[in-house]
């Protein structure tokens, strides 16, 4: 009798969602099949398309549509895995762990509704309900939720003596593309011995120009609270001798600065503006439209731009002035976006030459004036290589889209000794495409750096660094050159 009364109410639950499913508008079935992997060909394999090669072949209208009913894959199995080690009180939190794809599909959250303060019964578009994200609490296992691993603890690391990693992310032939590789998750983020002196720089720059450089914007609650415990988990971990956190996850001891933060009484990204000298750009779905917007983010590193005149933007209006990249990388990003697993962050760079090291230069900045004449005065010693080492992963809760990135200066003179670097970095500037160059804006510094590239070719040549005929290229190890990692540990002695 218990088994035909079990059965009977299985077979009505079928009957009814399966009426719920053909209440459904056309696109939201569409949505539905997706999320359970039915819709469209090798629909359950789905796989993130590289941006090396891939240019628009559509016209961006009948993207759209497919960006609207494109989610990306939820970490939903993960919880499942979490919740048999979690305390009694918590599971119960958590619910009936049961996920039905027509009710998410009717659930979602609006563009700028706080989760906090939203029904239980409603759905991020990751997939988790916000009675699950309620229940998780501060600070949960965001390795298992992610499924990227927790930092190996980095305790020879001195940070008085430490020198970023010398990134040399120059190609040939040089083509406009995203230049994506996997993330080191070792090194997302990478601190070295200009720590201080950057968070001070990266403060002052707040208290000066406001929302210019750090910003937010409604909607962007969990994503903004996730990334901020993600990042003081992440350096707790692999910098344990200047980085913890309380028992009870309320306060974070740095004893860099000698400093202990009270998590709570800050907005997320002020955390981590007194901590953390790293830019983060928070990138949300639109589930009007599918597309990703800039709500939330902290950049004091942006040459030409900020955080106030980018936010709320969409992804490919914000690289409206890149040349190309309507033409060659708008489709192919749009999609990226939209199907970017959380278990698998990139990492990229791009550079730029700079007089001086300008951190932070917003239009109209006094700086600019550098940039719009060749100095006859201007002297090697001035001149540094300017990285922007990138990275950019999905959040496994909000599924949110983040970048984050650090500028790096590295003085002209360095190159001396790396080969292949100088040979490399003329070819670009002298045969680079004539839209890319100016766009990267490195005129100003050539009458300077180019004699200095050839006295250090040549003199690699002679000292048998180089081979002489040697025509330039991508390096097999870039964005490193030979023998990076000997000089990298001689110059901070460990």
């Amino acid at each position: 009798m218990m088994a035909l009364s079990t059965a009977v109410w299985l077979a009505s639950a079928i009957v009814l969602s399966l009426i719920s499913f053909l209440a459904l508008s056309r696109t939201q079935k569409n949505v539905v099949l997706r999320r359970l992997g039915l819709g469209g060909r090798n629909a359950s394999r789905p796989s993130t398309p590289s941006l090396e090669k891939q240019a628009s072949s559509k016209p961006l209208a009948s993207s759209t549509s497919d960006l609207f009913a494109t989610f990306p894959p939820s970490q939903r199995g993960q919880l499942n895995k979490m919740v048999e080690s979690m305390p009694a009180a918590q599971r119960q939190a958590m619910g009936d762990l049961s996920f039905n794809p027509s009710v998410f599909a009717r659930s979602l959250l609006d563009f700028e509704e706080d989760y906090r303060t939203a029904d239980d019964s409603k759905y991020c578009y990751s997939g988790f309900s916000v009675r699950e994200l309620k229940a998780l609490g501060d600070f949960p296992d965001y390795s298992a939720l992610s499924e990227v691993p927790m930092p190996q603890p980095y305790l020879e690391f001195d940070i008085n003596r430490a020198k970023p990693r010398p990134y040399r992310p120059f190609r040939w032939a040089y083509h406009q593309t995203m230049s994506l590789t996997k993330l080191e998750t070792d090194w997302w983020i990478e601190l070295e011995s200009t720590y201080k002196q950057r968070i001070a720089q990266r403060k002052a720059l707040y208290a000066k120009h406001g929302t210019s450089v750090l910003g937010w914007l409604p909607g962007s609650e969990l994503a903004c609270k996730e990334l901020m415990e993600m990042v003081l988990q992440f350096v707790c971990a692999r910098y344990p001798q200047y980085f913890s956190l309380s028992a009870d996850k309320s306060q974070l001891t740095n004893r860099i600065l000698g400093t202990v933060s009270v998590i709570k009484e800050k907005h997320p990204l002020l955390i981590l503006l007194d901590n953390i000298p790293e830019d983060f750009g928070i990138m949300l779905r639109n589930p009007e439209t599918g597309h990703y917007h800039l709500r939330a983010g902290m950049v004091c590193s942006a040459l030409g731009w900020s955080v106030g005149t980018k936010i709320g933007m969409r992804l490919d209006e914000i690289h409206t002035p890149i040349p190309d990249y309507k033409e060659k990388m708008q489709f192919s990003m749009d999609r990226f976006f939209s199907k970017m697993p959380a278990g698998k962050p990139i990492q990229r760079g791009s550079w730029g030459l700079e007089v001086d090291q300008p951190l932070f230069m917003p239009p109209g900045d006094p700086h600019e004036s550098y940039r719009e004449a060749q100095d006859r005065t201007l002297t090697r010693d001035r001149i540094h290589l300017r990285v922007d080492w990138q990275t950019l992963r999905r959040l496994p809760l909000s599924a949110a889209v983040v970048f984050n990135f650090k500028a790096l200066f590295t003085p002209l003179a360095e190159f001396r000794d790396e080969p292949y670097v100088p040979s490399l970095i003329k070819k670009v500037l002298t045969e680079g495409k004539e839209n890319l160059m100016q766009y990267k804006n490195t005129w100003h510094t050539e009458h300077v750096v180019l004699p200095a590239l050839e006295e250090f070719e040549r003199e690699q040549v002679d000292k048998g660094l180089i081979e002489k005929d040697w025509e330039p290229r991508t390096l097999e190890d870039s964005p490193w050159f030979p023998g990076w990692q000997k000089k990298w540990h001689a110059q901070q002695g460990y």
